[in-house]
């Protein structure tokens, strides 16, 4: 198979980043790169212009790392507060995802972040608060605190639900506190 030399023009997964001189197939860059305009051909004249994308793409990574060191900055300082719908007993139904967390960066705080960056060490199934890393650049990671809270109300402790029940059938039976403790001075 026919290889030749190509310089990328952006970034391609798998393949290289912008002004990188890499060697593909024939077919490859002449059916897909140099159309897309994803690659230009390995010349004497496109090796001047390798220049101006090294420089290009130089100013790019400096400015993401300076955009993603001060965003995980704010983020180090913000608690996200995720609702998930637990069961009468406070469990959850499944599991706290990076998506999900993702979801709500962008309604609580206006951040768009892509859930591949969010990495957590475990899955999330219990209430309270977590901890989750953000991996937002290659040399810059962040930590973001998460609270997991109830959509449905728990149960009221046993102490209070006997009271409860109790005002329940003193309401149905008409009888006020009034008459109770009457009642209960009688005996």
């Amino acid at each position: 198979m026919a290889k030749t030399e190509v310089i990328l023009t952006s970034n391609i997964v798998g393949l290289g980043a912008e002004s990188d001189q890499v060697k593909v197939a024939a077919g490859y860059a002449r059916n897909y790169l140099f159309p897309q305009k994803l690659a230009i051909p390995l010349t004497q004249a496109n090796k001047r212009h390798l220049e101006a994308l090294r420089k290009r793409r130089a100013e790019r990574e400096a400015h993401e790392f300076n955009t993603m060191t001060e965003l995980a900055r704010s983020v180090a300082k913000l608690i996200c507060i995720i609702k998930v719908k637990t069961g009468e007993d406070g469990k959850m139904f499944g599991t706290v995802t990076t998506g999900m967390i993702a979801d709500e960066l962008k309604n609580q705080f206006d951040i768009t972040l892509d859930k591949r960056k969010i990495h957590m060490d475990q899955p999330i199934r219990t209430l309270g608060e977590h901890e989750v890393t953000l991996k937002l650049h290659q040399e810059v990671t962040a930590t973001l605190k998460i609270r997991v809270e109830s959509t449905t109300p728990l149960p009221e402790t046993e102490q209070a639900a006997p009271a409860e029940q109790e005002a329940r059938s003193e309401k149905r039976s008409g009888r006020g506190r009034s008459e109770k403790a009457a009642k209960s001075k009688a005996e």
